[in-house]
C-alpha cells in the first residue's frame, strides 16, 4: 500500500488522468451531484494535481455547479410529480423547505461552503422550495467557489505533500477541520429548523385557540 501511494506512482496517476483531457475533470464533479455517494473531494483533488491551481479549480467548479444546478432544475420541474412524492412527504424535507424559504441565502451558502455537508440535500430542498432560479444559481456559485477553492488549494501541489511533511500535516488538519466545522454547522442548522418549526406550529395552535 505504501508503495502504491509513493510520489512516483501518484505523479504517474495524475499524468494519466491529465492525458484523458479536461472533459473528464468536468464530468466527474458533474456526475457527483447526481450520485452524492461519489467522493467529490477526491475528484477536486485529482483536478488540482493534474491541471494545477487555477485550471483545476475552474474545471472542478464548473462541473460541480453545473451538476448541482441541473439537479435543482430537475427537482424544480418534476419534484411535485407523483413518482417523487416520497421526497416531499418526508417530514424533515418539508421542514427544511419552509425554513429555506424563510431564511434564504445565509444557510444555503454556509452548507455549500463545506465539502462534507449534504449538498445533494441542499439541491433537493432548494428545488422543492419557492426560491428563484437565478437566486439559487448565485448562491450555488458563491458557496461552491469557496468549497472547491479550499480543496483545490490543499491538493494542487502533490510534490510538496511528499517533500514537505509540515505541509502534509497542515493538509490533514485542514481536511479534519473542514469535516468537523461542516458537521457542526449542519447540526446547528438542523436545530434551528426544528426550533422554527416548533414556533410555527405553536403559532398555528394559538391562532386556532
Amino acid at each position: 500500500m505504501s508503495e502504491f501511494f509513493s510520489q512516483e506512482n501518484i505523479t504517474a496517476l495524475y499524468e494519466s488522468y491529465r492525458s484523458i483531457g479536461p472533459f473528464i475533470g468536468f464530468l466527474l464533479p458533474f456526475i457527483e451531484a447526481f450520485l452524492p455517494f461519489l467522493p467529490l473531494f477526491v475528484f477536486v483533488f485529482a483536478n488540482a494535481g493534474a491541471y494545477g491551481l487555477l485550471f483545476g479549480f475552474l474545471i472542478s467548479l464548473a462541473g460541480s455547479v453545473a451538476g448541482s444546478y441541473s439537479v435543482f432544475l430537475i427537482i424544480r420541474k418534476y419534484g411535485r410529480a407523483k413518482f417523487l412524492n416520497f421526497m416531499t412527504k418526508h417530514q424533515k424535507v418539508e421542514r427544511l423547505i419552509h425554513w429555506v424559504e424563510r431564511n434564504g441565502f445565509g444557510p444555503l451558502f454556509l452548507l455549500l461552503c463545506f465539502p462534507f455537508t449534504p449538498s445533494a440535500l441542499v439541491n433537493l430542498v432548494a428545488g422543492l422550495s419557492n426560491i428563484s432560479k437565478h437566486y439559487y444559481l448565485l448562491t450555488l456559485i458563491a458557496g461552491k467557489t469557496v468549497m472547491v477553492f479550499m480543496i483545490t488549494y490543499v491538493g494542487y501541489d502533490i510534490r510538496a505533500l511528499f517533500n514537505n511533511p509540515v505541509r502534509t500535516i497542515i493538509v490533514i488538519i485542514v481536511i479534519i477541520l473542514l469535516y468537523i466545522v461542516g458537521k457542526i454547522i449542519e447540526k446547528r442548522l438542523n436545530k434551528r429548523v426544528e426550533e422554527d418549526f416548533r414556533q410555527a406550529a405553536n403559532k398555528d395552535r394559538s391562532k386556532e385557540d
